[in-house]
């Protein structure tokens, strides 16, 4: 199956990322949250206007990622502020935002501050990557990263280490890998990325990894790859009792089930449920867990799930949480999934990234 060129019209593989003709970006649409600018304590000099003004570009920035919706004045609804970061029509100081989404049409994407928190220490990153059905992707890779708050700057480390790790990823799959070795292309370039935001008095961000790459089948359905490396996890969600959880926590708790020390419930109400075991930054032994990459394929429908624990902290269970996704659309299913950890105490930041995965294709339909 072959794609065009959006700039020049030459044929190029699914795999392509860039079009051997011209030289342009081939059918991936990227976004990465929040805004490296928004965020408190991240170092920017950039004012939060300027922020404003940057994250309402709907086109892919230097980096290569889209920066999502920007905030308006909570004073006047106005749009343009001064390089001080105040509103040019009232002069109210530019508000920061609690939360942001996306929509990609395959992956929908929402991170909330929640309720306690200063700031948003979680990180999300996606990439679509069109196939010649204007209907079905070829492939979807996201990550989601959540900052260690014990740690200096945990909200750099998320910020390098989704970013990084989505490159990766694509590039590896462009060079034709195989899905299990991109995923740990990710992983490591995740894991370099959060080493280097360290710095040489000590200090050490750090965060904890989930990615996936999910790669759709033309007839429906898709093959699931997912690494993982901390507690933040991801869920293959299906109406009825076929959900299922795809990652295994590197935590203290987990470890205590995995030696019959205690059942999981037990476990999770203890002191330790939290206590990580593997983690990416500079203090990390980068020694990843055997099963920390999984492949799922499946040829039925459902919903692909990767969230911070500030989701899973309040909805644990598979299929509880499918009962959001098969009652109401990605987007829609990820702010509900969000309102209802704020609703239950709001105590993490929340993060939530779904991707659907569709049906087979009817008899005679199939692209």
């Amino acid at each position: 199956m072959t794609a065009r060129c959006p700039q020049c019209g030459t044929f190029a593989a699914d795999t392509d990322r860039f079009c051997e003709a011209c030289g342009s970006k081939l059918g991936i649409r990227l976004i990465a949250l929040p805004p490296r600018e928004f965020r408190p304590g991240s170092g920017s000099t950039v004012p939060v206007a300027e922020a404003a003004r940057n994250a309402r570009a709907t086109t892919a920035g230097p980096d290569g990622f889209d920066a999502g919706p920007a905030p308006d004045c909570t004073g006047c609804g106005g749009t343009a502020f001064d390089p001080d970061g105040y509103c040019s029509t009232c002069g109210e100081l530019g508000p920061e935002r609690d939360r942001f989404e996306a929509d990609l049409g395959a992956t929908c994407l929402v991170t909330d501050r929640g309720l306690l928190h200063a700031r948003n220490e979680d990180a999300v990153a996606a990439a679509v990557v069109d196939s010649a059905s204007p209907d079905r992707p070829a492939t979807a890779v996201l990550a989601v990263c959540d900052g260690v708050s014990t740690s200096e700057d945990p909200q750099a480390a998320s910020g390098a280490a989704v970013r990084a790790g989505l490159d990766a990823t694509l590039a590896a799959l462009a060079a034709d890998r195989s899905a299990e070795d991109c995923a740990l292309a990710g992983l490591t370039a995740a894991a370099d990325a959060v080493k280097a935001v360290g710095s040489p008095d000590g200090k050490s961000p750090s965060c904890t990894y989930v990615s996936a790459i999910v790669q759709f089948r033309p007839e429906g359905g898709a093959s699931i790859t997912v690494a993982n490396v901390g507690d933040s996890r991801a869920y293959w969600l299906r109406p009825g009792d076929d959900s299922q959880r795809l990652t295994v926590d590197d935590t203290l708790a987990q470890a205590m089930v995995d030696n019959g020390l205690l059942d999981a419930a037990t476990a999770m109400d203890g002191p330790h449920a939290h206590v990580l075991t593997r983690w990416l930054g500079a203090d990390s032994e980068h020694q990843w867990s055997p099963t920390c990459v999984r492949t799922l394929h499946t040829h039925e429908p459902g919903v692909l799930l990767l969230c911070s624990d500030g989701l899973w902290n309040y909805l644990p269970e598979a299929a509880a949480l499918s009962r959001f996704t098969s009652a109401l659309p990605a987007l829609p299913a990820a702010r509900a999934l969000v309102e209802h950890a704020l609703g239950a105490g709001g105590k993490d930041n929340i993060t939530v990234a779904l991707v659907p995965v569709p049906s087979l294709a009817p008899s005679g339909d199939t692209p």
